[in-house]
């Protein structure tokens, strides 16, 4: 699925701020090898049915066996065998015998220790990765996960590794035996063992995603086979908001352009990004923030949040939106299936323009049948004329006035809000009552 950096910023997938960021939220992983490649899943969401229901199936593998993950590999044993390999050690002899190891200890006594302790570690990450394999391994385990089996088998199955009894618990080597085995890691085995670094990054990926899938109960969705845009879920909710208001979100080409209004802070944006951030986790394989979700491939996901305007280039807020627009439009006038969102459609110019060029660019997206699009504004008075087209949907979010505080439900009603809370948002705060006593 293709997705753009102004999407995964406008949606908080990665952000400067870690609390804020929903990679950071999601991230479980064990090892820095391990977090960049789910880093590398996150930037480049699947874009094949077969793919995602195939991740699907590794997570749940994995899901079923979390309590039997081993813990011989720690982000330390990585580190230290990476540091093997980019130390120079002293020639050690392929063959050796008592006095050379002897001589060898005696005299390149700093080398023997390094070589020993890392040794040790490459024993952890060997176990591990056997432990894994034997944990996952069976009847019912996915191709992609069967593969990463086979391979780490292959590379394993070396009668030099036999001698360090993978299968124990501890290892106990003699001096030559340390030489031995030394001189095989670091001159036979190099490729190998990083090639298994590798698999265990991946691994651990998918690891760090079937754990939280499990911590948060989040749910696997079901893509549907489909030439038209369809989005269906039940009870979905932001990741990062406490105690989330659940929503119900059903489009698809009769119905695919939501007209989304509401008051300030009545939880316009938070709806707009669930709905962005279920989908972009659907396609990268994992579980998603919902009860229950049904929906088609999308080919690409957009957003036009948060717009900035570029003081460098002398761009004008409203000039980036408006390029944004027009960037949205070429994108997605190509028959594929998109899902766009755009929340406070021309923040950036005065209301009577807003809502000109609001209306045209509306008018425009609702020709296209085949992507879905969600929309919020505070512009409600071009609705009437919108209710016309047949495949426009109108809801808003509740917003009152209880024991004179502001009350917001966050939930959905059909229609159109006609809601101004702004000045009392203002008065409020005292900041009227501040401005009165100037």
């Amino acid at each position: 699925m293709e997705v753009d950096k102004t999407t995964i910023s406008d949606l908080g997938i990665f952000d400067q701020n870690d609390e804020l960021s929903i990679f950071e939220q999601l991230d479980r992983t064990l090892t820095t090898r391990g977090r960049e490649q789910m880093r590398k899943l996150f930037l480049n969401p699947l874009s094949k049915v077969e793919e995602i229901v195939d991740t699907q199936k590794v997570i749940q593998k994995i899901m079923d066996n979390l309590d039997a993950w081993p813990g011989d590999i720690s982000n330390g044993s990585i580190l230290v065998i990476e540091k093997m390999y980019e130390s120079y050690f002293d020639s050690i002899p392929a063959n050796p015998g008592k006095w050379d190891a002897f001589s060898y200890k005696l005299i390149h006594g700093p080398d023997y220790s390094l070589l020993r302790y890392s040794i040790g570690h490459c024993f952890d990450f060997l176990r591990g990765m056997l432990q894994i394999a034997a944990i996952l391994d069976g009847d019912n385990c996915p191709a992609i996960l069967k593969e990463v089996i086979g391979e780490i088998h292959l590379v394993t199955n070396k009668p030099e590794l036999a001698r360090l009894k993978l299968n124990g618990k501890k290892l106990i080597l003699t001096p030559v035996e340390i030489l031995r085995s030394g001189h095989f890691l670091l001159y036979r085995f190099k490729q190998h063992l990083q090639a298994l670094m590798k698999l265990h990054a991946r691994l651990d990926a998918w690891y760090s995603m079937a754990k939280i899938s499990k911590e948060k109960k989040l749910a696997f969705p079901e893509f549907v086979e489909s030439d038209s845009p369809f989005l269906q879920s039940d009870g979905l909710y932001h990741l990062l908001v406490p105690n989330a208001i659940p929503y119900d979100v059903h489009m698809g080409r009769e119905k695919n352009f939501l007209f989304l209004t509401g008051a300030n802070m009545a939880g316009k944006s938070t709806y707009i990004k669930s709905v962005g951030v279920a989908v972009f986790l659907a396609h990268t394989g994992m579980g998603v923030p919902a009860k229950k979700m049904h929906l088609t491939l999308f080919n690409g996901l957009l957003s036009n949040i948060n717009v900035i305007d570029n003081l460098a280039k002398g761009e004008s807020y409203f000039f980036n939106e408006v390029q944004r627009i027009k960037s949205t439009l070429v994108k997605i006038n190509d028959g594929r299936k998109w899902l766009i969102l755009i929340d406070e459609l021309f923040k950036g110019t005065n209301i009577q323009d807003a809502m000109k060029c609001s209306t045209t660019v509306i008018e425009g997206l609702l020709k296209i049948r085949s992507s879905v699009f969600i929309l919020s504004t505070h512009l409600y008075e071009i609705a009437e004329d919108l209710k016309r087209y047949p495949n426009i949907i109108f809801r808003y979010f509740e917003t009152g006035l209880k024991n004179d505080e502001l009350f917001f439900s966050y939930t959905l009603h059909d229609g159109v809000s006609k809601d101004r809370m702004g000045f009392l948002i203002l008065k409020q705060q005292g900041v009227v009552d501040l401005i009165q006593k100037l």
